[in-house]
């Protein structure tokens, strides 16, 4: 019986999600009566946004825009692995091809993935992913040694967004962009508690950009 109830929940879940859009479509297409065709011919979001998959941070939603605005990439913790073909098909795809004007690069408050790389229990294939935010874990380990368990979640949720944004400005599409059409690249954190976006300083001097630019940049 239990899981003839769970299974009901299930799918009353479902049910009542196609509904909505059923609805929502019907809403939309009243109101806006030119989005959906438009939508129809092709897409040219302003952003790329690379979130976490966490079904709390709802880029568009929290952004308060509209289907077309956000081209988009999730994955666990928002962690960017150079290496990794699905994110750098993403960047290659919206910065050359579709030609976004930003990069959001944004993490969030309690997530779940940082807090799995503050711990040390056995996952399984996430501990592959994770690496990174391990990394950073050890790199910062004096300064998160100090800190309350709600701050070192915060401290290294931060530093995650600052080394996904220095991984994104060593892409050499990306590098390409800033440098001949001044593509901006962000580093976010929102705050689940209250539903703001705070942004992150990532300027550099002149001198990392050169250095940067000569190490990554290929043509």
């Amino acid at each position: 019986m239990a899981e003839n109830g769970a299974n009901m929940t299930e799918h009353d879940a479902i049910h009542a999600a196609l509904k909505n859009n059923n609805d929502w479509a019907k809403r939309t297409a009243s109101e806006q009566p030119d989005l959906f065709p438009s939508l129809a011919k092709g897409q040219q979001p302003a952003i790329l946004w690379i979130g976490c998959s966490d079904s709390r941070v709802p880029e568009t939603t929290v952004l308060g825009l509209k289907p077309g605005d956000v081209f988009v990439h999730r994955n666990i913790a928002n962690i960017l692995h150079a290496g990794d073909v699905n994110s750098g098909a993403v960047i290659e795809y919206a910065v050359v091809h579709l030609k976004v004007k930003h990069i959001v690069l944004c993490g969030h408050t309690s997530c779940g993935g940082v807090n799995a790389a503050l711990g040390n229990k056995k996952l399984g294939l996430i501990d592959a992913w994770l690496l990174p935010l391990r990394s950073l874990r050890s790199q910062h380990y004096d300064a998160l040694a100090g800190l309350s368990p709600e701050e070192r979640t915060q401290k290294l949720v931060e530093e995650n967004v600052l080394a996904g944004v220095r991984t994104l400005k060593q892409n050499s599409s990306v590098i390409e962009a800033i440098k001949e059409r001044g593509l901006k690249v962000h580093g976010l954190v929102y705050d689940i508690s209250c539903g703001q976006l705070k942004e992150l300083e990532t300027s550099e001097d002149e001198g990392v950009e050169k250095s940067r630019f000569d190490a990554f940049f290929t043509s």
